[in-house]
């Protein structure tokens, strides 16, 4: 950095009887968000690289909020560490290419690391100020329904900002903006009876979910002694759980060391984060010095949260509130952004202090929309409500309340924001059909997954194109060359089956003794469910003792349309099933984890779960079949669908297909500007972004090399070395083509090459 040689003259102010003001900036944008938690966070990228300015204010030193290293709760979703039945489920847009980005840099779980992926992001972003350290302290309103601007302060230079702009966005958590601005909110319970949900108390209370700070130790290799601090709880058993404690869990593991969800957890949450650290340290002392856990002697206390995690405090309304039954029966919302999946996720109010379990989970069978019209508040006119005060009743607040879920449903307010400064609107007339189409499809341009909604695009030059591959496959079998599998427990082999007969099919297995196999054909009730509820059909197979044996497996039943069914191996511990090295898109296994049992009519349903193991386990039948399962076509690039849903969705080719590639055809030359590729980078892993590490840095499904080009010699774009699901290639000078082709060059595992999706936009 060039040095200025000048010499700066000292400072020297007399005396001054009225009070000094402090330095102040004012910035004029067109959208002010404050909170830069993930919600906030992808709010803002969003919204920039749609094209407008925008002012993202964040009260800590990082951005990420419980996702970052002050806090380091993992990031999670509908996916829910791949234990529920919401297949394929990571969230999609700017909340999956910071997934992506933190796996392929970051796939151990580093919380530091997370952070500066984050801040990475944002400060590439042209369009967006980043005011770090900088706490929102008052909100101006040019008439009752309308905020003018909002002033914030930065401890670390001293600064006051005020921020002026046509729209704001609350991202903070505790929603100070929508608060001082006179939005409507909630704190506590809502009744059954308003409206209706049967998992919400008789009558209304104002207990929450609490706080909760984490803990990491570290194994030095020698002794070290603990001197707990005079706060530390002394008592151990005023913890109900506390015979749950070990050396081995740490981090957010121990999400359950949680309290104050009987006090005020926005004005509070000082007083419950002393409590908590006393429960810490008190928990750190029982480790260390208690005589039960000689395994702690070379164990030191490596790190605490300095701030608490918050679950819940203030929630605000909007034109729609999303309540119980939203997400047990998924309903259908004409104006869903975007989705969710994590289970009714409700504590008890005294946290790590109750005699009850640390949390009730209850799931639906699948993934429920979120209505674009929770993301504003219904009376602020110029107000966007994004993170966890969206609106939402206490109830389905359980639910929509974990991080991705929420950045996931941000992505529509950084969206909505640019339609209205484009077009001179107010956040509540994008939710009026004919404007929230355009919103749902530029979100799914880039990436955004909103399910039961395909992306229609007019200016998709593809749409009117000939599309053509060097192969695609026809699945005749997976091969025997991979592990044996015990049959401890049931398990399956999901399949995107064709609307027609069931084709046959072959297994091979070992017995230790002649027994008999239980074989089960499923399908799930709704399409787009992969909860195996429905029996089809059921096989039992007598076995000889014996290795190698083919087993044939006569299905009868007809299948009304595509979808996925489950050919679902009954559980033998005689038995080892074979299993196949082979991994190909669109293709999983599963196996039965537990069944949800209600026991009385809280209005959740009762069905089993069964679940992928995680790579490198979770290997694919080895398996044939009579007739080859189809539905691999190059024309699914097209198809609006960017993920499995109820059929495959991508083109995946031959996988002894020596040079894969896609050509599209035109019957007269177009102009392209701009090519957006959707690959393979398995929606269905759960990328915990910290504590849990994970096998692999780069999904092996995603293409990694690739060249673009006309099919005659001219190269326009090569990609060597991709990682990321969406790829966006911008020329510099529009491209003149009646031909484009794609070559895959290299994949990044052993499966063959796959591509959900491909746009061109001149």
């Amino acid at each position: 950095m060039k040095q200025d040689n000048q010499i700066p003259r000292m400072l020297s102010e007399p005396f001054s009887a009225e009070a000094r003001s402090p330095k102040t900036v004012r910035i004029d944008s067109d959208l002010v968000i404050v909170g830069g938690g993930l919600a906030g966070t992808c709010a803002a990228i969003t919204a920039a690289r749609a094209g407008i300015k925008v002012v993202l204010v964040q009260d800590r030193p990082v951005l990420g909020g419980n996702a970052s290293s002050e806090v380091r709760l993992w990031a999670l979703g509908a996916t829910s560490h791949m234990n529920n039945n919401n297949r394929w489920a990571r969230e999609g847009g700017v909340i999956d290419e910071l997934l992506v980005e933190n796996m392929y840099r970051n796939r151990e779980g580093n919380s530091l690391l997370f952070d500066t992926i984050l801040l990475e992001k944002v400060v590439e972003e042209p369009n967006l100020t980043l005011l770090l350290n900088t706490a929102a302290i008052n909100v101006a309103k040019s008439d009752g329904e309308t905020i003018e601007s909002v002033t914030a302060f930065c401890s670390q230079n001293s600064t006051q900002y005020e921020l002026y702009a046509p729209l704001f966005c609350d991202a903070s958590g505790d929603g100070i903006v929508a608060f001082q601005g006179g939005a409507a909110f909630r704190m506590g319970a809502e009744a059954s009876d308003e409206f209706g949900e049967k998992f919400a108390p008789s009558e209304e209370y104002g207990y929450l979910l609490g706080h909760s700070i984490y803990f990491y130790s570290k194994d030095i290799g020698v002794p070290v002694k603990f001197v707990p601090p005079s706060y530390a709880l002394e008592d151990i058993t005023q913890i109900p759980r506390f015979r749950s404690f070990n050396t081995a869990t740490d981090g957010c593991r121990l999400w359950w060391i949680e309290y104050g969800g009987r006090l005020d957890t926005v004005h509070e949450t000082e007083t419950i984060k002393w409590q908590l650290w006393k429960v810490v340290y008190g928990v750190w002392n029982y480790i260390k010095n208690s005589g039960e856990f000689p395994d702690a002697e070379t164990l030191t206390l490596e790190w605490v949260g300095q701030i608490p995690g918050k679950r819940e405090s203030r929630r605000f309304e909007g034109d729609t509130m999303m309540i119980q039954q939203d997400i047990i029966e998924q309903r259908h919302h004409y104006d869903a952004i975007s989705f969710g999946g994590w289970s009714i996720d409700l504590h008890p109010a005294d946290g790590v202090f109750s005699e009850r379990p640390g949390c009730d989970q209850w799931h639906a069978k699948g993934v429920y929309q979120v209505p674009y019209r929770t993301q504003y508040s219904k009376n602020i006119r110029n107000l966007f409500i994004a993170g966890r005060i969206m609106s939402a009743s206490h109830v389905a607040f359980g639910s929509t309340r974990v991080m991705l879920t929420l950045a996931s449903a941000a992505q529509s307010v950084g969206m909505a924001a640019a339609h209205c400064i484009r077009h001179g609107l107010l956040p509540r007339d994008i939710a009026q059909p004919g404007r929230i189409e355009l919103l749902q499809r530029d979100l799914q341009r880039v990436g955004q997954f909103i399910p039961q909604f395909k992306l229609e695009d007019a200016e998709d030059l593809v749409k009117t194109a000939t599309i053509r591959a060097s192969s695609k496959l026809c699945l005749e079998k997976l091969p025997d060359d991979g592990p044996r599998h015990r049959l401890q427990r049931p398990y399956a082999q999901m399949l995107p089956l064709q609307r027609g007969r069931v084709p046959g099919m072959t297994i091979w297995a070992d017995a230790d003794e002649a027994t008999s196999l239980d074989v089960q054909l499923r399908i799930s009730s709704r399409r787009d469910n992969y909860t195996p509820d429905i029996t089809l059909q059921k096989l039992r197979i007598d076995l000889p003792a014996g290795n190698n044996q083919a087993v044939e497996l006569g299905f009868s039943q007809l299948i009304d349309d595509s979808r996925y069914a489950f050919v679902c191996v009954m559980a033998n511990p005689f038995v080892q099933l074979h299993l196949s090295e082979q991994r190909i898109t669109g293709l999983l296994a599963l196996h039965y984890w537990r069944s949800q049992l209600p026991q009385q009519d809280i209005g959740v349903e009762a069905f089993e779960f069964w679940t992928p193991p995680r790579r490198p386990a979770g290997h694919n039948f080895a398996i044939a079949f009579s007739q080859p399962i189809n539905g691999f076509d190059a024309q699914n690039i097209g198809n609006g669908l960017a993920r499995p849903t109820s059929a495959v969705n991508a083109w995946v080719a031959e996988p002894d297909d020596p040079e894969p590639k896609l050509d599209i055809h035109w019957t007269y030359p177009q102009s392209v500007s701009q090519v957006t590729l959707m690959f393979d980078s398995d929606f269905d892993h759960a990328m915990e972004t910290s504590l849990r590490g994970h096998p692999e840095s780069v999904m092996p499904f995603t293409v990694k090399h690739y060249r673009l080009g006309d099919g005659n010699g001219r190269v326009f774009a090569e990609v060597a070395d991709n990682h990321q699901t969406i790829n966006q290639i911008r020329f510099d000078e529009p491209v003149e083509t009646d031909q484009l082709r794609v070559e895959v060059l290299e994949v990044q595992g052993e499966a063959p090459a796959a591509i959900f999706g491909l746009q061109c936009y001149a």
